[in-house]
């Protein structure tokens, strides 16, 4: 890839993660929140299943935000030019909206696959963190920084695991199809299918040690951070 498209290609599709990544992790931490305030309302749900919950129905909002940028993304990604001779993302998006509008087929395509993606790895990022320092940690306040980014790659670590084949398919169905022209991955189960027949179960895990390498650290990091300025803003506010 270096040798054939240089250095920059490393960076294909930077700039709507870039313009994600803030709405992307503002979503997934308020609303979490929220729905916790509300499932914690209910006194007939434990509050394991609380975490659980909040996670899930945080993955479906935060789908619906960032899947058009990942629809763009993965098309710049895929495209075999040099960095400097791709179009923008701006161009890219009105590009894809322009033929095949903003729905499914369009700037939404995949949107199915990123809802169960974020559903999933929502719900094991959230859960597991949460569980983990109610029942390890008898008073959290006071646990070291160390073992607060333990839990929290931990946590990361488990929901890149669950999360990958729903990324793989939902990236197969955004990409461009190997034959132009024909439709080869048309929707999740039928595509999480044809590559266990073709490929082999484990291909549904391609990629997954450098995503743990970026997910697992940074999901320590996304915690600490969270907890540190959600403190903050509450002894102010």
């Amino acid at each position: 890839m270096y040798r054939t498209e240089g250095l920059l290609s490393f960076y294909k599709g930077i700039l709507p993660p870039i313009m994600a990544e803030t709405p992307k992790r503002g979503t997934k931490f308020l609303v979490f929140e929220q729905y916790k305030r509300l499932f914690l309302l209910f006194d007939g749900i434990s509050q394991p299943y609380v975490f659980l919950l909040a996670g899930f129905l945080s993955g479906c909002t935060e789908a619906f935000v960032v899947n058009p940028f990942e629809t763009v993304k993965v098309k710049l990604q895929s495209e075999r030019m040099a960095f400097a001779a791709q179009k923008s993302a701006f161009a890219t998006a009105r590009e894809i909206i322009k033929k095949g509008g903003l729905g499914l087929k369009g700037i939404n395509k995949a949107l199915p696959t990123t809802i169960c993606s974020y559903c999933v790895s929502n719900t094991l990022f959230f859960g597991t963190y949460n569980n983990l320092k109610t029942y390890l940690f008898d008073d959290w306040e006071k646990v070291s920084i160390p073992y607060r980014l333990l839990v929290g790659f931990t946590a990361g670590s488990v929901a890149c695991v669950s999360n990958t084949p729903w990324d793989v398919t939902k990236s197969l169905i955004q990409g461009p199809q190997p034959t132009p022209g024909v439709v080869k991955y048309k929707s999740t189960i039928q595509t999480m299918k044809l590559v266990i027949k073709e490929e082999g179960f484990f291909s549904l895990y391609k990629g997954l040690l450098p995503k743990m390498m970026k997910v697992g650290p940074g999901g320590a990091l996304m915690f600490l951070v969270f907890e540190h300025v959600y403190g903050y803003l509450q002894q102010i506010l």
